[in-house]
């Protein structure tokens, strides 16, 4: 029964990721184990799961049919072996796709907890900037950053983490401190990440609106290479207090503009469409959700505001 289970799991990943090579690899076997695996498989169903060719494998008509009936089983057996257990225990492996500042910063540091709560989980972290794909690349939960694409996924939101902007104390004293969102005209900025917000910065201070358009000398499309450019005194950036926390009580950076407060950016946990969220993933945005809502410490020499979580 383990061998068809196991079998079961392998002919899923082989359909969306459409490579033996790749789904064997997820899985810890060779390429060609996961081939024999799927010739017994298919011998044993007396059907052509897939069609081979030098370039690609593809599910056959049979094979895409077997998919749809067989994926809510085995999402059902994990959530029923789950239930069954009721000590919560997680086991298996989890997949997480998220971006490698936020899992460097945030995440990681997180995760001893976590584990320890589910000794016999494996985690395995996706770090990569672009969003990933999440059926095809096997992906179980994905933490993102602003609003969420239209999608049949599901999704639960983690949180709203503000805005700030900050500079290195030599190229404030260097360009000068701005007073007003106005004075940034003035200075040189840098832009960046994709999923900030692009052309305009909006700030609020006492029921008051002010949006400036910005124009930078640098951009970047990734946090870690925004808080560089700005550590080097090119300019002010605009990141979250996660994405800085570590240089503003270090003095390598500043907070600018602390009087004013800047757009928030909506962090979720998003879950594959078409089938039941793992419990191992949906734990794990439990616990990001528990551990993200606590108030983060304030930098040295500055009065941080804490994220808006839940």
């Amino acid at each position: 029964m383990s061998d068809r289970l196991s079998a079961l799991r392998l002919f899923v990943r082989v359909a969306y990721t459409g490579s033996f090579s790749r789904a064997g690899q997820e899985l810890g076997m060779s390429q060609p184990s996961a081939s024999r695996v799927i010739a017994v498989l298919e011998r044993e169903i007396g059907a052509k799961l897939f069609t081979r060719t030098t370039r690609a494998v593809k599910l056959t008509d049979a094979g895409s049919d077997y998919l749809l009936r067989i994926e809510p089983m085995l999402a059902s057996l994990d959530e029923a072996d789950h239930a069954a257990r009721s000590t919560g225990e997680l086991r298996g492996v989890v997949r997480v796709a998220l971006s490698s500042s936020f899992g460097v910063r945030e995440v990681i540091p997180r995760l001893p907890k976590f584990m320890q709560r589910h000794p016999k989980l494996r985690i395995d972290l996706l770090f990569d900037d672009r969003h990933q794909e999440l059926v095809s690349e096997g992906v179980d939960v994905a933490l993102r950053f602003g609003a969420l694409a239209d999608s049949n996924a599901t999704s639960r939101r983690l949180g709203a983490m503000p805005r700030l902007l900050v500079a290195s104390p030599a190229y404030l004293r260097r360009a000068g401190t701005p007073k007003h969102p106005d004075d940034l005209s003035q200075h040189s900025l840098i832009i960046g990440p994709k999923r900030a917000p692009l052309g305009s910065w909006t700030f609020h201070r006492n029921g008051k609106q002010v949006v400036i358009r910005v124009e930078g000398r640098v951009t970047t499309s990734a946090n870690e290479g925004a808080v560089a450019a700005a550590i080097a005194g090119l300019g002010i950036a605009s990141t979250v207090v996660w994405g800085c926390r570590s240089e503003l009580e270090k003095g390598t950076l500043k907070i600018v503009l602390e009087g004013w407060k800047m757009d928030t950016i909506e962090v979720s946990a998003l879950f594959p469409a078409g089938r039941a969220a793992k419990p191992a993933a949906r734990a794990l945005a439990d616990f990001l959700v528990e551990g993200l809502g606590a108030r983060p410490r304030a930098p040295s020499g500055a009065r941080s505001r804490p994220a808006t979580i839940g």
